[in-house]
């Protein structure tokens, strides 16, 4: 009953391929609330304007549904590319000496 994960920083979402005619067949549905609201957007259209959520919707389907899956999102930060603000915390940027 009690969650006690770490953070996870994933960098380069940006850089995510897949395998075949993945990249056109491969819909991410969304519904808007309102009558015939069922939106949908193929995975190139979704990594040009948002390649972060590709990860985060890939996240969110492995992890349990139960009252924890909010809080262990939130510890999960997705950047496109590999500059991020927790660098320094990881050690990823001393410089050997």
């Amino acid at each position: 009953h009690i969650d006690t994960g770490d953070y996870i920083v994933v960098i380069n979402a940006e850089k995510v391929t897949v395998t075949g005619t993945k990249a056109k067949n491969k819909l991410y549905e969304h519904y808007t609330g309102f009558p015939g609201g069922l939106k949908s957007v193929s995975f190139e259209k979704l990594q040009k304007r948002i390649p972060t959520r590709i990860i985060e919707k890939a996240v969110k389907g492995m992890l349990p549904k139960d009252k924890h899956q909010q809080n262990r999102l939130r510890r999960l930060k997705v950047y496109t590319d590999d500059k991020h603000p927790y660098a320094n915390e990881l050690g990823l940027n001393k410089k050997e000496q």
